[in-house]
């Protein structure tokens, strides 16, 4: 989890990690509306992931998953960074699952059901201690998955591994990375990329898209999307599930 104990830049990054839908998309808005940026994962391997690419400040982890147990995430994200905030959430009657997520380096928890004003107020608390809620938006930092783009240093990583794009490939991507999960067409991306729509600009396109999609999909999950006769599209791997 390559520098998670640092700041990347942009809003402070909160991962929820739930198997509940309706409850991620609550606590989602309830993240967003304190001004942090949610992350979601409906697992715990796909939590692992997200992690190592978004980087997060704080995370939200429910204490019963569908693949791993909630305590193994905890003991993963703790080993990766042992500063990183942990806010479990736990069911009433489990006291015995809150001792073990205590002892196993949460900070802090709550027990369903719960007010998600309650879970702000202890994420910001905790955020708080650990110095990263004066974090401010700057917009340096585009995460989608577990692909992140920083464009104050011009970085590209994948899964926490570093990916060497050339200029044009950049600017490609950061538009993509802008536009999350929305259909940009051929002449989209050749106005905003090259800023022209000279003949032959569609088939440009094209080798470029083919060029970053190697570079950024090869041996992984896809997220870059061909929409036949309409353009191309980035969205993050779970969703091609």
């Amino acid at each position: 989890m390559s520098g998670t104990s640092g700041v990347h830049g942009g809003r402070v990054r909160v991962l929820i990690v739930d198997d509940e839908p309706g409850l991620t998309e609550l606590l989602s808005v309830a993240v967003t509306e304190a001004g942090w940026r949610p992350y979601p994962a409906p697992d715990g391997r796909t939590a692992l992931r997200v992690a190592r690419g978004c980087a997060p400040h704080a995370v939200v982890l429910d204490g019963m998953l569908p693949d791993l147990d909630g305590l193994q995430v905890l003991r993963r994200l703790r080993y990766e960074n042992p500063r990183l905030p942990v806010l479990m959430l736990t069911a009433r009657d489990a006291l015995e699952h809150r001792i073990d997520g205590l002892a196993a380096g949460a900070d802090d928890y709550v027990t369903k059901p719960f007010s998600l004003e309650e879970v702000v107020l202890r994420l910001r608390g905790l955020l708080r201690r650990a110095g990263a809620e004066e974090t401010q938006p700057d917009g340096s930092a585009l995460v989608l998955g577990d692909l992140m783009l920083t464009e104050e240093t011009r970085e590209v990583h994948r899964d926490g591994r570093p990916v060497r794009l050339t200029a044009k490939e950049f600017e490609l991507l950061s538009l993509l990375l802008s536009h999350p999960r929305q259909v940009l067409s051929k002449a989209q991306i050749l106005d905003h990329v090259w800023s022209s729509s000279f003949d032959g600009g569609g088939n440009l396109v094209e080798v470029y898209i083919s060029s970053l999609r190697r570079k950024i999909d090869k041996g992984r999950a896809p997220m870059i999307h061909t929409v036949r006769g309409v353009g191309y599209a980035i969205r993050p791997p779970e969703d091609g599930r």
